[in-house]
C-alpha cells in the first residue's frame, strides 16, 4: 500500500526545479552534514518536494524505507511515500504510477542491484520512472545497488582485486536511465577498479564510472557530471582504446586492454561527457 506521510492529498507538480540524475557510491553521511542527500532533496524542490523513496533492492525494504522517510520528512519535504514493492505486479499499481506522475524526486536505496533490475525492469512503473527522467521533469537518485542499475549494461557482481578478467565481473541488464554509462559503487573502499575495467572491456561503446563511498556523480541535463562527497569518482574512457585480447581469452586469463584512459576526480570537478573531457574546478567550460 502507498505510504504517503502527508495527511494531504498528492499535489500537482510545483514549477520545475533543477533536476539531475544522482549516482551516489553507498554510505553516504545520513547522521551529519547530510550533503549528498540534502542535494537531492534540494534537486528534488526543498520544500515543495514530493519524494518517492524504493527501498525494493533491500531484504529489509521497510525499515531501509523508513529511515529514508525520516530523514527527508526532517529536511521538510512536501510529500514522501514509501513504495515497497516486493512483486512484480506491485509495479502496475495505479495509484503508485499516479504518485510517480506527481512527484518531483525518486530515491533508490541500496541491496541487491540484481532484485531491483528483477522487480523494477520491464515494468510500466519503471517506464514511466525513465521516461520522466530523461526529460528532466524529475530528480532521481540511487545509492550503491541503485547507483549500479543506472546504465544499460549493469555489474551484478564479481569479485575484487586482482588483475582485470572475464571471470572477475558478472554483467547483466540495469535500468537504462543514462544508458551510455557502466557504473561500479564502493569503487576504491572494495578495490574495484579491475572488475570495472573487464566490463568495459566487454562493452567498449560506454563509460565506466566508479564512485567511491559517500561519493556522488551528479548528472546535469547539460552534459555534465559534477563531483560531490569526500570521495573520488574514477572514470574510464575507452574512446580510445586499441587493442583488447578481450574476445580471445576465458576465465581468470589476464585481460590486455590497450590506450585507456583513467581520470580520477575529487569534489568540485566535473566532467563534459559528449566531449569526454575534464574540467577542474577554476577552469570554466566554453560553450
Amino acid at each position: 500500500m502507498l505510504q504517503l506521510d502527508s495527511q494531504t492529498s498528492i499535489q500537482p507538480m510545483p514549477q520545475p526545479t533543477k533536476t539531475a540524475v544522482m549516482v551516489i557510491g553507498g554510505a553516504e553521511d545520513k547522521v551529519h552534514g547530510k550533503e549528498i542527500l540534502h542535494t537531492f532533496f534540494e534537486r528534488a524542490g526543498s520544500a515543495e518536494a514530493q519524494i518517492a523513496i524504493l527501498p525494493c533492492a533491500s531484504r529489509e525494504p521497510a525499515i531501509l524505507g523508513e529511515r529514508y522517510n525520516g530523514i527527508f520528512n526532517e529536511m521538510g519535504a512536501k510529500t514522501v511515500a514509501v513504495l515497497d514493492i516486493r512483486e512484480r505486479d506491485q509495479c502496475e499499481n495505479v495509484e503508485w504510477q499516479e504518485y510517480l506522475e506527481g512527484c518531483t524526486g525518486v530515491f533508490l536505496t541500496g541491496g541487491d542491484q540484481v532484485r531491483l533490475c528483477d522487480l523494477l525492469g520491464g515494468t510500466p512503473l519503471m517506464d514511466k520512472l525513465r521516461q520522466r527522467s530523461q526529460t528532466r521533469q524529475i530528480t532521481i537518485a540511487g545509492t550503491s545497488a541503485g547507483a549500479a542499475v543506472m546504465g544499460h549494461h549493469m555489474i551484478a557482481g564479481g569479485g575484487s582485486g586482482e588483475h582485470p578478467s572475464r571471470s572477475l565481473v558478472d554483467l547483466s541488464v540495469g535500468l537504462g536511465i543514462i544508458p551510455e554509462i557502466i557504473v561500479d559503487q564502493h569503487f576504491h573502499n572494495r578495490n574495484r577498479m579491475a572488475r570495472l575495467m573487464g566490463a568495459i572491456a566487454a562493452h567498449p561503446d560506454k563509460l565506466g564510472i566508479g564512485i567511491d563511498e559517500d561519493t556522488c556523480a551528479l548528472f546535469e541535463g547539460d552534459g555534465l557530471l559534477q563531483v560531490l562527497g569526500r570521495g573520488t569518482i574514477t572514470i574510464i574512457d575507452p574512446r580510445d582504446l586499441s587493442y583488447t585480447n578481450y574476445p580471445h581469452i576465458e576465465g581468470s586469463a589476464p585481460l590486455s586492454l590497450h590506450d585507456l584512459r583513467v581520470h580520477i576526480l575529487c569534489e568540485g570537478d566535473r566532467y563534459n561527457l559528449s566531449k569526454r573531457e575534464t574540467i577542474p574546478p577554476d577552469r570554466l567550460l566554453s560553450r
